[in-house]
């Protein structure tokens, strides 16, 4: 293969993509939740969505391309391997399939400094990571962080396991470097800072004053304060020119050891350092283990209610210290239990979650009231000195656009109302749903530019009413009128577009469709005739299936509309 050709994963399947609907998200107030009070930096406008997360993410993806700091997902491992919450079994081909059209469209919600990062062990890893560059590219590769879930042997397999992955990917790697945090330093780290010469400013510690290399002028003779001479080592140089040396030295920043006549060093004090360099090991002391997730899980669930593979909240802090800043934007959209939501959450970031099971509201709401009431004391609550507040909102999304009537004709669905309709029609023909508050611009539905409009209604439009919409238009503005039917001749005003619904999207996308989840369930049943020695074996029937895990989704200032909400 020469350097050219591109590495591809190629897998049964792979050329059929999803025609996905952009659906429209209705807001339950009685599940929205927010603190009685706000301060200056707590962040109300998070969202958690209940639903297929694909569906999910396709109805984000307007307001939601390139906004988006860090992507946090845990997704089925695909071990074979069934928990309560979801099958985490699915054939390897599907896996692909759905892995890479959730991927697609993440990857175009991330910010040009954004990351992604996704929780992965061996059953697919090298298969994902083939994928991620197909998607991301190969040169913004990051890092492939090994997670010590375990700190115990695992005596029932044949080799135990110990570790997860965490593949990293950025958006933009140049842009991502810029932007990547340090990791704060912990006490175990900073013990090797001492003051054993009571230094007034605190604890320090020697660096090497020696770089590789040679460099004419950082070769220079150093005479130490007990007159004792020293060259740079064969092979190396000092690590910097002699008047920056002499500079140090005159600030009593050279260290030459116990008795002043030691190779020099660089005196570095604590009180310098602004963390560490992020790197691929992470010990469960630093992170946390699967041990310690279960116990978080059970203080907040009960242990007789517990999700089957939770994180600890300090590994999710790792991951968002990295990635992100404070006020920047987590889309997780397979939330689990919700623990990106609530680290991010105390960590005073903007969230999204999404979450397609029953513990959307089982799990996550319940966790994220107590994060915002200030009553969850667990995980990483008091190492960020968490005291409560912020909100979020609750979405769902709605239903299908179309259905088929007694006589099997796609309609519009009886679920959707006028401005449901409107909404919807602004996703389908690529307007943003703004409707003018102003009687006189009833017209005005939203907009694709600043002369580009459009109207929705489920009347039949006539000659008349065309050119009244025409006039109150006027004709310095476009309008895309969608309705049911029309007569007269819409060509004679140039500034009007008729299309009848539902024609005009009907070719769009699967209709009805309400589950693209990452489950057994979701493969096709196909007859093949026996041969050969299986001819008299029937096949086993199909395992059913079981809920999966789902996603995040997006934040309510997203949404500049009224807002919709139901009882």
């Amino acid at each position: 293969m020469t350097r050219k050709q591109k590495l591809e994963l190629t897998w049964v399947g792979k050329d059929e993509r999803p025609r996905l609907e952009p659906r429209i998200l209705i807001e339950n107030t009685q599940r929205s939740y927010h603190a009685a009070t706000r301060s200056a930096d707590d962040h109300f406008d998070n969202t958690l969505i209940q639903g297929d997360n694909l569906l999910a993410l396709k109805a984000l993806e307007r307001d939601l391309t390139g906004r988006v700091k860090c992507i946090c997902i845990d997704p089925p491992y695909n071990t074979g391997s069934a928990f309560a919450q979801y099958d985490d079994g699915i054939e390897h081909s599907l896996w692909l399939s759905l892995m890479r059209a959730r991927l697609e469209l993440l990857h175009r919600f991330l910010s040009d400094d954004g990351s992604i990062w996704i929780s992965i062990d061996d059953a697919e890893y090298a298969y994902l990571r083939v994928l991620m560059d197909e998607i991301f590219g190969r040169a913004n590769f990051v890092a492939t962080c090994v997670w010590q879930k375990r700190y115990s042997r695992e005596n029932r397999e044949t080799i135990g396991d110990a570790h997860d992955y965490i593949l990293v990917y950025a958006r933009q790697l140049d842009a991502f470097k810029k932007v990547r945090n340090r990791v704060p330093l912990d006490e175990k780290s900073a013990a090797v800072y001492k003051n054993t010469n009571n230094d007034p400013k605190g604890r320090w510690r020697g660096i090497p004053m020696t770089a590789q290399g040679f460099r004419p002028n950082q070769m220079y003779e150093i005479v130490t304060p007990s007159g004792a001479r020293h060259k740079p080592p064969e092979g190396r140089c000092w690590g910097m020119i002699e008047p920056k040396y002499k500079q140090l030295f005159a600030e009593g920043r050279i260290y030459f050891g116990k008795d002043g006549s030691s190779q020099p060093s660089v005196i570095r004090y604590l009180s310098e350092v602004d963390g560490l360099v992020p790197w691929t090991w992470w010990p469960h002391e630093e992170v946390g283990h699967t041990d310690e997730a279960k116990k978080e899980s059970h203080a907040l669930f009960g242990r007789d209610d517990t999700f089957a593979t939770p994180k600890p909240e300090r590994l999710i802090r790792r991951i968002l210290e990295i990635a992100t800043n404070p006020g920047d934007l987590v889309l997780d959209s397979f939330a689990g239990s919700g623990t990106t939501g609530a680290v991010a959450h105390k960590m005073r970031r903007r969230w999204i979650m999404v979450e397609v099971g029953d513990h959307a509201t089982t799990h996550i709401v319940p966790r994220m009231r107590k994060v915002i009431d200030g009553a969850d004391k667990g995980g990483v609550t008091d190492a960020l000195d968490w005291q409560g507040g912020g909100g979020y909102r609750f979405y769902h999304l709605a239903p299908s656009l179309l259905e088929r009537d007694k006589w099997g004709n796609w309609v519009v669905s009886k679920e959707y109302n006028p401005a449901m309709l409107a909404e919807a029609m602004c996703k389908h023909m690529g307007f943003t749903y703004s409707p003018s508050q102003n009687p006189a611009e009833y017209w005005n539905h939203g907009y694709s530019s600043e002369r580009d409009f459009i109207y929705v209604t489920t009347q039949a439009v006539t000659h008349g009413m065309l050119a009244a919409l025409s006039h109150d238009a006027g004709p310095d503005r476009h309008l895309l009128i969608c309705c049911k039917a029309y007569s007269g001749k819409p060509e004679e005003f140039a500034n009007l577009t008729v299309r009848k619904i539902p024609q005009a999207v009907l070719a769009n996308c699967e209709w009805g469709r309400d589950d693209y989840s990452l489950r057994v369930a979701s493969l096709p049943t196909v007859e093949r005739e026996p041969s050969g020695d299986d001819a008299s074996v029937e096949a086993p029937p199909p395992k059913p299936g079981k809920k999966p895990r789902a996603a995040s989704l997006d934040t309510p200032n997203l949404f500049e509309q009224p807002a919709r909400t139901e009882a």
